[in-house]
Parts: C-alpha cells; sequence; structure tokens
C-alpha cells in the first residue's frame, strides 16, 4: 500500500484529503505544517508527498527546498489557495522548485486522484 504525507495546517483540508486518498487504498499520515511535515518524512519518507504552501512553523516552498535538496527523488504535488498574491504564483515556484504536480484549492478530486496514480 503507498503511503502519502499530506502537510496542511487547515484541519478540514487534511480530512478531506485524507479521506479521498484512504478510499482510494492509499495510508495517509498528516502534518500541520512543513516543519511537523519534514520530521515525519525523515522518520519514514512516505511514497509522495502533498504540501499546502502557505503555513505557519514552515510554509510549503522551503518544505519543497529542503525535502528536494535531502532527498533528491521525493515526489511533491503542492497545494495553494492562495495568501497576498494570487496562488499560481505560488505554485509556479513551487513547480520550479520540483513539484511535479500543482493544484490551486479547491482542489478537484479527479484531478489529484490521476496525479496520484501517476507519481505513485
Amino acid at each position: 500500500m503507498a503511503r502519502i504525507l499530506i502537510v496542511d495546517d487547515d484541519v478540514d483540508v487534511l480530512d478531506m484529503l485524507g479521506q479521498t486518498l484512504e478510499r482510494e487504498g492509499y495510508e495517509v499520515v498528516s502534518a500541520a505544517n512543513g516543519k511537523e511535515g519534514v520530521r515525519l518524512y525523515r522518520e519514514d519518507p512516505a511514497d509522495l508527498v502533498i504540501t499546502d504552501i502557505i503555513m505557519p512553523e514552515k510554509e510549503g516552498i522551503e518544505t519543497i527546498m529542503e525535502l528536494k535538496r535531502d532527498f533528491p527523488d521525493v515526489k511533491i504535488i503542492a497545494i495553494s489557495g492562495g495568501g497576498l498574491v494570487d496562488p499560481e504564483r505560488y505554485l509556479s515556484m513551487a513547480k520550479q522548485l520540483g513539484a511535479r504536480y500543482t493544484f490551486s484549492k479547491p482542489v478537484e478530486r479527479e484531478d489529484l486522484l490521476k496525479a496520484v496514480r501517476e507519481l505513485i
């Protein structure tokens, strides 16, 4: 069973993504911010990381940079609802740093599942 680490500070997003992925047969591990997400990944690497961009403690761009630096083969999907600027700017930066797919919130279920299937 493939393992997916979801990193997002929004509990509702964690629940929705977690339930969606678990229904598809994936094992899901959740983290509330990038600092916790990186720690969990170091302890037991997942097959895929789905990370939000705007978060406290350690935001998604830093999380992607650290994971890609230390684990170059890590597969990452970045999601964002925006912040002070348009989410597409954050997502474009995430893609340049190594995220394989990027999605604006709210994420379309089928688009996400298609990306997950392709990466795992």
